[in-house]
């Protein structure tokens, strides 16, 4: 099997093996082969192409839900480092990807893989002289030394926990330590970036750490989830936590569970950027009888409707704050708003319009100069 071959072959697996379903095309390298090439958003916003993809799909582990897991009877592939950074390096080249999310099967522990990783990024950096994006896996059962120079080496990071707490994960993972090998691996992170200089990195910073869940089954609520996805925001500083709904795998111990509905997903990740960028607490979303968030309305609207129906905002005399507390203003809108208050009080749904505002959503819950707005068209 020839290289491309082969990385077609992870590329597809790292998507689950329904990257096309996931919005990750085919990109035809030759006559014969294809690979995967997902459309990432950076930290800093731009939207790049990013070869995601595995060194190996072979794997020791027995995740019940992962389609490469040990046992399961499917064709594998592995790249070694030398080969994957040389294939990489070349796709960069054409012009066909900007950068790489790096992770792999677990063979021979831990520590033996996050070495392969590690080598794969350094003759990147070091021989082929790529200063562009990487995003790189730590395993499970990595070293603090291997943590570190994770660190140096990469743009951003990522440390699975697939689970909210200890109980779910041994559903989920029985092999995986949730303590012992995830949120230590998290504790150390933290430690690194509050007490070490970020020398020898790329842009003289520690890289952004991110996290991923699997949703659904382990029969865990969106109260867990979210209580953990608080915390790791809160005391581990984690830039983004990612949600997968689940979708069962043949030949795996949880073939027959239902699939996780990706409306579910959705309000996950609505009501994590309220932790982590309007100032929402864990508290004040509202939960049903489950634990689970409702999948017909969107978390703040359904916060807006318990708390601000009978006290609506007046968005003349409301801080930012407030402002973001509205369902339908992000931090555009409210900026506009702001900039507007400068000029004089908006005294009419027109004037939000005539900013570039569309109010809709957010007239239930404001005043605008002591009184309820009338709904307008926006073509107006």
């Amino acid at each position: 099997m020839n290289s491309i071959a082969k990385l077609g072959m992870l590329s597809s697996s790292m998507n689950y093996e329904t990257a096309e379903d996931i919005g990750c095309p085919k990109m035809r390298i030759s006559r014969t082969d294809d690979i995967y090439i997902t459309n990432a958003v950076l930290p800093n916003g731009k939207r790049i192409p990013l070869l995601k993809t595995l060194l190996t799909s072979v794997c020791e582990r027995n995740c019940n839900y992962c389609p490469f897991r040990a046992g399961r009877d499917f064709r594998r592939a592995s790249i070694n480092p030398d080969e994957m950074a040389k294939i990489f390096f070349s796709l960069y080249q054409s012009g066909i990807v900007e950068g790489l999310f790096l992770s792999s099967g677990l063979v021979s522990g831990g520590e033996h893989i996050q070495d392969k990783l590690i080598d794969t990024v350094e003759i990147l950096r070091l021989k082929y002289q790529f200063n562009g994006y990487i995003h790189l896996k730590i395993m499970p059962g990595a070293q603090y030394e291997q943590v570190f120079r994770s660190l140096q080496i990469a743009d951003r990071i990522s440390v699975n926990l697939e689970a909210p707490n200890k109980a779910r994960l041994k559903q989920l993972a029985p092999l995986k330590k949730f303590d012992e090998e995830l949120v230590k691996t998290l504790k150390w992170i933290e430690n690194i970036r509050r007490n070490q200089a970020p020398n020898n990195t790329l842009d003289g910073k520690w890289p952004s750490t991110t996290t991923q869940f699997v949703v659904g089954p382990a029969e865990e609520s969106d109260l867990e989830l979210l209580s953990t996805t608080e915390h790791l925001f809160k005391k581990f500083r984690m830039r983004r936590v990612y949600y997968r709904a689940f979708n069962p795998a043949p030949d795996t111990p949880f073939e027959n569970r239902p699939a996780t509905l990706p409306i579910r997903e959705h309000r996950l990740y609505q009501a994590s950027y309220l932790l982590r960028d309007y100032h929402f607490n864990l508290e004040e979303f509202v939960f049903m009888e489950s634990g689970n968030l409702s999948l017909d309305i969107d978390p703040k609207t359904a916060w807006a409707q318990k708390y601000l129906l009978n006290n609506p905002i007046e968005i003349n005399q409301a801080s930012p704050l407030e402002l973001l507390r509205i369902p339908g203003f992000g931090p555009k809108a409210v900026k506009k708003i702001l900039t507007s208050r400068k000029r004089g009080k908006l005294t009419d749904a027109s004037e939000l319009y005539r900013i570039g505002i569309q109010p809709e959503r957010a007239i239930p819950f404001m005043l605008m100069n002591g009184k309820k707005p009338i709904q307008q068209l926006s073509l107006l």
